[in-house]
């Protein structure tokens, strides 16, 4: 009997202590479920203006999946909407991700805008947020927002590799310093183009002090024949280097078949265009996916204008192809973006350029007698007439994204000709 009980109290203690472990890792479970479960309630979704096949949808696409993984949140917590146009189907879409339970929608397109606002004015409980937008700050709606990104600082490090490989061509009797000429496809003639053009201008300026630049316009974000046209003519036209604000293959393969060196946008060329690829810069979107979910799931106000930096890894530089790019590339853009992020270095330093000011270009600067800008009224408040509102020359450089995250440079300074403007 003393050993039966015995064995009783033996078996009794070792079933405590396992009732014990199993309510210790019962704890620790339910305390991993509710750190997984801060997002239960969150559902997002994406409206993107084209699909995987456009190199700025691409980004937004990837940029989506990667904060959606790691946050944790399941299939059944986010929808990715392609191929919607800039026009009612926006809001259609947008009514459709409502339907769906989805408690932040965000869009990628500028003309998806005033669909967005719509939707937000009919939807007060659901957080609309719109990539490229100027009206969020104008708007008076508690659940609209925009975003963008210093690429300003992006594309003007991409300049300097640009610069770099125009001083090797030359060095290497390609052609002459007065020869240093770029090209640029931009899709339409506004501020955000012409901010990325400017930009990466200027980088390449800054270290190739004679070079030149023409723009062509295709009229539309993604259109591979048309922006290939528009390449092949700036080839033809003595353009030495490539680079685009457009969202297909169309420029990049037409300088692989020319063997003229491009730096791309939105991501590496390198697979189809290994001989003239150099570099490419990216709004990297996932820390502000990031952020609005986690706003969102918190029930915390999401910033009206939001704008990702360098140093919030939200302005991302590709890997530099060493093959293509000039020896010391990676070294000048480092050098560079040190001082960007130090605030050494504003990429529309007005002392760096010069603007010609007659009544049909540049109204709204003031320039010195040496054409440095001194002052320029911005249109910031964005109205029909695009009339300039706020001053944006600050402490000797323009203050680009600094009243909203919507870039408005819209200067044309000298050394950029202009073609195709009618878009």
């Amino acid at each position: 009997m003393k050993m039966a009980k015995k064995i009783l109290a033996i078996l009794l203690s070792v079933l405590f202590v396992a009732a014990a472990f199993v309510g210790c890792s019962s704890n620790a479970g339910d305390d991993e479920g509710k750190n997984d479960s801060a997002y239960a309630n969150v559902k997002i979704g994406f409206i993107c203006l084209h699909d995987e096949n456009s190199t700025y949808d691409l980004n937004f696409i990837r940029a989506a999946k990667e904060a959606v993984g790691k946050l944790g949140l399941g299939e059944d917590q986010y929808i990715i909407k392609t191929g919607i146009p800039e026009g009612q189907e926006c809001k259609e879409a947008a009514d459709d991700l409502v339907d769906a339970g989805c408690t932040i929608i965000f869009a990628d397109s500028f003309g998806h805008e005033d669909y967005m606002i719509q939707a937000a004015q009919e939807n007060p409980d659901v957080q609309f947020c719109h990539a490229t937008g100027t009206r969020a700050h104008t708007e008076g709606l508690a659940n609209y927002h925009n975003a963008f990104a210093s690429i300003y600082e992006g594309r003007y490090l991409a300049g300097i590799a640009a610069g770099m490989k125009l001083n090797e061509m030359i060095a290497a009797g390609k052609f002459t310093a007065d020869e240093a000429k770029m090209g640029y496809v931009g899709a339409f003639t506004y501020a955000e183009v012409i901010s990325g053009y400017t930009s990466f201008f200027l980088g390449a300026k800054s270290v190739c002090p004679t070079v030149t630049m023409e723009v062509t316009f295709t009229g539309s974000w993604y259109d591979e024949a048309k922006e290939k046209e528009g390449a092949n003519k700036l080839i033809a036209n003595g353009c030495k280097l490539i680079s685009q604000h457009a969202d297909s293959m169309g420029a990049p393969t037409a300088c692989e078949a020319a063997g003229v060196p491009n730096v791309s946008y939105n991501g590496s060329t390198i697979d189809a265009c290994a001989n003239t690829f150099i570099v490419s810069s990216r709004i990297n979107w996932a820390p502000y996916f990031e952020y609005i979910i986690k706003q969102n799931a918190a029930d915390q106000a999401i910033d009206k204008d939001w704008t990702g930096t360098l140093a919030t890894d939200s302005v991302v530089l590709t890997d530099i192809n060493e093959a293509v790019a000039a020896q010391g590339t990676a070294d000048a853009v480092a050098e560079a973006k040190a001082k960007l992020q130090d605030g050494t270095l504003h990429v529309f330093d007005t002392s760096a350029f010069t603007v010609t000011v007659t009544d049909s270009k540049n109204a709204n600067a003031k320039v010195d007698a040496d054409g440095h800008m001194t002052s320029y009224m911005a249109d910031v408040d964005t109205d029909a007439a695009y009339t300039g509102d706020t001053e944006a020359v600050v402490d000797g450089y323009f203050a680009e994204s600094k009243d909203r995250s919507a870039p408005y440079f819209d200067v044309q300074i000298d050394g950029i000709d202009l073609l195709d403007t009618e878009f």
